[in-house]
């Protein structure tokens, strides 16, 4: 334990705490979500959160159909996350926030990972929905589909994968595996191989 931590401290018996945030998201309005997510990460940090995770796609809308394939949202999609990687650097809260992103002549449906200024990284989506009223498949490509281990998001070259583990040097114990929805109700989830790999939160 850590001599600088109480020890009623809840980060004094491996536990973190963790702000499960939820915008008012505003279909396809980029400026007005990325408002609303700046404020709640501000929050979160406020509150002493070490890991504040944000909605699928919540920097545009999940309901937005074929809007999702503009590049005039995907290209103010690009600036919102370029916007939370400069405002993250007076946070010492990790960020997880979804975003569509171009890659490779394709769309990922993918979740950003920022912390103090730095991306830290990209995970695209695994398992894309295509029943009901789901049809993510005709919009995106899956995490399988990517050929590059790297992606560049708004001049920030970071790795890209759904395999990735972050573990900022910052936060002892704490190494975070992500993945997004549908990723977690498959037979053999993403996640298995991260617990397997190391990964605590």
């Amino acid at each position: 334990m850590r001599a600088d931590i109480p020890s009623e401290s809840l980060y004094a018996h491996g536990f973190v705490r963790v702000a499960a945030c939820t915008p008012c998201v505003t279909v396809a309005d980029v400026t007005a979500n990325l408002r609303a997510t700046l404020e709640l990460a501000r929050d979160a940090s406020a509150a002493g959160a070490a890991l504040a995770v944000f909605p699928e796609l919540g920097l545009c809308a999940y309901s937005i159909d074929d809007l999702v394939a503009q590049d005039a949202l995907l290209d103010a999609v690009e600036g919102a996350a370029a916007e939370l990687v400069r405002a993250s650097a007076e946070l010492d809260t990790v960020l997880v926030f979804g975003a569509p992103l171009r890659a490779e002549g394709k769309l990922f449906n993918s979740a950003l990972v920022v912390y103090r200024g730095r991306l830290l990284g990209v995970v695209p989506k695994s398992y894309l929905p295509n029943y009901r009223e789901f049809y993510e498949k005709r919009h995106f490509a899956a995490a399988g589909d990517a050929v590059c281990a790297a992606i560049s998001v708004a001049g920030h070259n970071a790795p890209f994968g759904n395999d990735l583990l972050f573990a900022p040097a910052e936060l002892s114990n704490f190494v975070l595996h992500v993945e997004i929805c549908e990723d977690v109700w498959t037979p053999i989830p993403p996640s298995t191989y991260a617990a397997l790999g190391g990964a605590t939160v």
